[in-house]
């Protein structure tokens, strides 16, 4: 090969991995070693020691461009617009949740205890075998309502045995002789006999169409029936209504 054909090789060469002759810059390899790389070729003619050379500096740039979970949660908490991030940068497929909080305690699984208890923007995961990140996006409130119930189920008793049963655990409770909280572990037929009739903060709408009218109807401390399809509900208004996290917006990142 004549001077004239080498230098013209080296200028192609030089050219193909230069930041300029790539739209991507961030996956090409520093310019300025390349350079002095295909320099040392044409001068020692070493070409099998620069081949491999290249292909290691190539292989490690490649790799230093894999983010780590550590790095995606970062940046997807930092992104002013995380599902664009997920789409553009990741190339991910991600799914939009709108998640209720029916109470604030006892969740009934991983989605409703993050939709109350995460932060917003904060990234949760990764979950399911490493394959599913969460986002919690944002976040609106609901108002909830603090009850007591002792449930008497007419399916066990006849709806006149379950009224007189009402009855007396409702004037046993009133007149001082027994707690809400004993007659709620002795005579309740629902979960609730194993919390002391307790059943924590209640979502707006995730009660009984009957029972949440009569919660707006009493006063706080007030113990009151309600009727339903299922039987007797004596209901004690344990506190007045509060506003809390009632609905999440949360992205999954399909990571996998």
């Amino acid at each position: 090969m004549s001077a004239g054909e080498c230098a013209e090789e080296k200028e192609k060469i030089v050219y193909f991995f230069s930041p300029q002759s790539h739209k991507d810059t961030k996956a090409i390899i520093e310019f300025h070693i390349l350079s002095a790389l295909v320099s040392l070729w044409f001068k020692e003619n070493k070409l099998r020691t620069v081949i491999l050379l290249l292909v290691s500096l190539i292989t490690v740039s490649a790799t230093a461009q894999q983010k780590t979970i550590a790095q995606i949660k970062k940046e997807l908490e930092q992104s002013p617009n995380p599902p664009l991030y997920v789409k553009e940068v990741l190339k991910k497929k991600f799914i939009l949740d709108t998640i209720a909080v029916p109470r604030t305690s006892g969740f009934a699984g991983l989605p409703d205890s993050l939709a109350y208890h995460g932060k917003v923007k904060k990234v949760y995961g990764p979950y399911d075998n490493g394959r599913v990140l969460v986002q919690v996006l944002a976040k609106l409130p609901n108002t909830f309502n603090r009850v007591g119930q002792i449930f008497i189920d007419t399916t066990v008793f006849t709806r006149r045995k379950a009224d007189s049963l009402g009855n007396d655990i409702i004037a046993r409770i009133r007149s001082g002789e027994a707690s809400f909280e004993d007659m709620a572990v002795l005579w309740s037929m629902g979960g609730e006999s194993y919390t002391k009739g307790d059943l924590g903060w209640i979502a707006t709408g995730a009660l009984i169409p009957e029972i949440e009218r009569e919660i707006r109807r009493h006063k706080k401390g007030e113990i009151f029936k309600v009727w339903t399809k299922s039987g007797l509900h004596i209901i004690r208004k344990t506190s007045e209504p509060k506003q809390d996290t009632g609905f999440a917006l949360m992205m999954r990142i399909l990571m996998k």
